[in-house]
């Protein structure tokens, strides 16, 4: 029979699932925690479990959020006409200080990265294609990243609508090529929008 993992292995096991924390980060982290965060290190506690608890996924938009739907979908004063997709929740906040989208979002949750194992499956689909079902959605913004991966998830939507009756364009490249929605500054991300490019008419 295994033995298991004391205590301080088992945390610094557990710190390793947070992106971009290697073994040596992650014991790192737990050493603080432990010796001078104990306090903080509750509140996390505390604060992981309760957000495990209460968040889920907007009916909708899919994004985070506590009740059925997040407080964009439920802005009867959005323009729900207009759909942007994006990858992931901090994305929609970008485009939210940008000011410049009326409308509403869906959130894919992720994009595809075959280098990472991260195929179709990866993307939320089939939770799009309910979401458009007996919509008023007339066009559709896909607003991925401009990377390989972003570029490949755009490519996989913009054949999934080759064929509806929708208005689809892609944002300009005025965002740089690499670049990451999230650490691009507002007025880059809102000209982007503004000379978004069709996809198909």
């Amino acid at each position: 029979m295994s033995k298991q993992p004391d205590a301080f292995t088992r945390l610094t096991n557990a710190l390793k699932v947070l992106p971009n924390v290697g073994p040596k980060s992650a014991q790192r982290m737990a050493h603080q925690l432990l010796q001078y965060k104990r306090t903080e290190a509750q509140e996390l506690v505390d604060a992981l479990q309760n957000a495990l608890r209460l968040v889920h996924h907007c009916k909708m938009c899919n994004t985070f959020c506590e009740a059925d739907l997040c407080d964009i979908c439920a802005d009867e004063s959005r323009d729900r006409r207009r759909l942007m997709i994006v990858h992931m929740p901090a994305d929609v906040s970008n485009m939210e200080i940008a000011n410049c989208h009326d409308g509403l979002y869906f959130v894919l949750m992720g994009q595809i990265s075959p280098a990472q194992g991260m195929d179709i499956s990866a993307i939320a689909l089939d939770k799009l294609v309910t979401r458009l079902q007996e919509s008023e959605v007339e066009e559709i913004i896909i607003a991925t990243n401009f990377t390989a991966e972003g570029d490949a998830t755009a490519y996989i939507l913009a054949e999934l609508f080759k064929n509806l009756p929708y208005k689809v364009s892609r944002l300009s490249r005025g965002i740089p090529l690499g670049g990451e929605l999230e650490y691009v500054d507002a007025g880059t991300l809102a000209q982007a929008v503004y000379e978004r490019r069709l996809v198909k008419e």
